[in-house]
């Protein structure tokens, strides 16, 4: 075959393979759509609450300490009085044993045997430890041996834990459910991704006696408007705090392949000559300023220093950008 042809056959592959997954991404936003116009959400009854609630990230893109590691990745250790949660497991990217999420545990004295349940907000590399955990849909603390005890798993979707993690199967979980005395899941909501494709993520809120409730997010691919609208369906307390990821990286994402900045590209329901940009920050803190929280705590690892700078503008005093090792205490 000669180069000419060769370089014909190559356009062409790619053409049917970009023409697919604008079809993919087509079909998907219908049943988005149609999925989102569907569900119907009753206000929980007898949530319960808590009296206080530290939320202690253990991962992201920033960390508060020299001696603690960092990615473009989450976890949260949630302390709800005597409940503690660990949310999601960040995506270890070089596979290191210990990880970067098993370092930082140790060094801030998070312990996996003194957990009540462990609660993964959606299947992608960044919350499940890794790339292949996410084809495999499995999740893993490490690249070496660390196991989970014997406690409940909460996930949108099935997963189980890898071989080098053993602990218990996750249980799916895709509508608003009490986990423990103040801590509700708020139920899956759904977003169809670019080459990411469907995408079914949760968020913990927590509701803090005399208060309100505090929102807990991994990423936010379901928009923070959604999930503010979800959060006023089943509460009636005002919405205290927004802790987590807003995947608004207009400006500079933190995850390239090469010279292409992709969060933009890969966490919008947009075609890709639709990427994300400064204009879905702005509509983010359109949203939020209308229910006023007294905290704001804004995830790095996928938004942008023009989107934290942008916060930071909006809601001064209020706005913090989350670092590993820094405790957000409500």
């Amino acid at each position: 075959m000669t180069v000419i042809k060769l370089l014909a056959t190559l356009l062409v592959v790619a053409g049917l393979f970009f023409a697919k997954t604008l079809w993919k991404l087509s079909i998907l936003r219908k049943r988005v759509a149609r999925e989102i116009s569907e569900t119907r959400v009753t206000k929980i009854k007898n949530p319960g609450s808590v009296q206080s609630l530290t939320v202690l990230p253990l991962v992201d893109y920033y960390a508060s300490r020299d001696d603690l590691k960092t990615e473009a990745a989450v976890s949260y250790h949630i302390a709800a009085d005597g409940t503690n949660i660990l949310m999601d497991v960040g995506a270890n990217g070089k596979k290191e044993h210990p990880s970067p999420l098993i370092h930082n545990m140790e060094k801030l004295g998070v312990r996996l045997e003194d957990l009540t349940f462990l609660f993964i907000s959606h299947v992608h590399l960044d919350h499940v430890g890794g790339m292949r955990e996410q084809k495999a849909r499995e999740f893993s603390f490490s690249a070496g041996p660390v196991t989970l005890p014997a406690i409940p798993v909460y996930s949108p979707e099935p997963l189980k834990p890898s071989a080098r993690n053993p602990g218990p199967d996750a249980r799916v979980i895709n509508e608003p459910v009490v986990l423990a005395d103040g801590v509700v899941s708020i139920g899956t909501i759904p977003r169809a991704l670019y080459l990411l494709g469907y995408t079914l993520e949760n968020s913990l809120a927590v509701k803090i006696e005399g208060k309100g409730v505090a929102l807990i997010i991994g990423c936010g691919h379901q928009t923070i408007q959604r999930i503010i609208e979800r959060a006023q369906a089943l509460f009636d307390d005002p919405i205290y705090a927004i802790i987590g990821g807003l995947h608004l990286p207009g400006g500079g994402g933190r995850m390239k392949i090469g010279p292409v900045d992709i969060q933009p590209i890969v966490g919008t329901d947009r075609f890709p000559w639709k990427k994300l940009n400064l204009d879905d920050t702005r509509a983010a803190i359109e949203a939020v300023k209308k229910v006023n929280p007294k905290i704001l705590a804004l995830s790095p690892h996928d938004s942008s220093e023009a989107s934290l700078d942008m916060f930071r503008l909006a809601f001064g005093d209020r706005f913090q950008v989350i670092q590993a090792g820094r405790p957000i205490v409500l």
